[in-house]
């Protein structure tokens, strides 16, 4: 994927029926293949499908659900579709089926740290989104603590670097994301916000992924959901504007938006 003169916007597909941001209403072929189509109509270049949710407190899902919810979906997208599509899970299986169904991405919020996860992602040469989180996502918001937020998800993002592409891994397959909401309070992930231009390793874009995250209702004292979207688009603007060139939202169109206005601002962007 080339990304030197522009930043990419990843849509969100989740196939869960209990999605902390959409309640479920993908949940179905039927509704996830007409999503995805909205989202690829409003420049979505990838498509994140996920089939398990990593909300604190959301319930386990098996291999075999997981599979079930993501790979049909994969399946009939890449049947109509050419462009990136991502599998969002932290299961080997899970990633291998999808590979096999037509992904091109492995999205795991546990950062790649099963071995198996590694030898799927090393024999199918696929793109890899390599998230930090502390702790499980059942109890990462317990009582997440850092000396240095900062520093540490920096030097996780150096470990993992030098782990993957020592196991195989291609340097440029990689992508890492902070993992906002993933085991940090609010005060850590405003402190990385701030500092999202601090975070690259090796010339690796990162991923950013704030859209509709709780964050968001604190600092705005507004739980619903509809509250979320514009302040959601403020932060992929304050993200290109650190750099960072991988969005992750659910909105595609506010966002893209938001993305080539401030890259034109920047000169970075293809103007009309």
């Amino acid at each position: 994927m080339d990304l030197s003169h522009r930043g990419r916007v990843m849509g969100i597909l989740n196939t869960t029926p209990d999605s902390f941001s959409d309640g479920g209403m993908n949940n179905g072929p039927g509704a996830a293949m007409d999503h995805a189509r909205r989202m690829i109509s409003e420049g979505a270049e990838i498509i994140d499908i996920g089939g398990e949710s990593t909300r604190p407190g959301a319930a386990e899902v098996s291999e075999i659900e997981e599979i079930a919810r993501t790979v049909p979906i994969i399946s009939a997208l890449r049947a109509e579709w050419d462009g990136w599509i991502s599998i969002d899970t932290s299961k080997a299986a899970v990633a291998e089926a999808a590979l096999a169904a037509g992904a091109d991405i492995v999205n795991d919020v546990s950062g790649l740290r099963d071995p198996a996860m590694v030898e799927v992602c090393t024999a199918s040469g696929c793109g890899v989104a390599v998230m930090h989180m502390q702790g499980q996502p059942r109890t990462m918001q317990l009582a997440p603590t850092y000396g240095d937020v900062v520093r540490e998800i920096r030097g996780f993002f150096e470990e993992r670097h030098t782990s993957l592409t020592s196991a195989g891994i291609h340097p440029e397959a990689l992508c890492f994301d902070p993992g906002i909401g993933f085991g940090k309070t609010l005060a850590h992930n405003l402190t990385l916000l701030r500092s999202l231009g601090d975070l690259g390793v090796h010339g690796r874009p990162l991923l950013l992924g704030v859209s509709r995250k709780s964050l968001l209702a604190q600092l705005l004292g507004d739980p619903s959901m509809e509250a979320r979207e514009w302040p959601t688009a403020a932060l992929t603007s304050l993200g290109r504007e650190k750099g960072v060139l991988l969005h992750r939202v659910h909105n595609v169109k506010a966002n893209l938006e938001a993305l080539r206005m401030t890259e034109a601002i920047l000169g970075g962007g293809n103007l009309p």
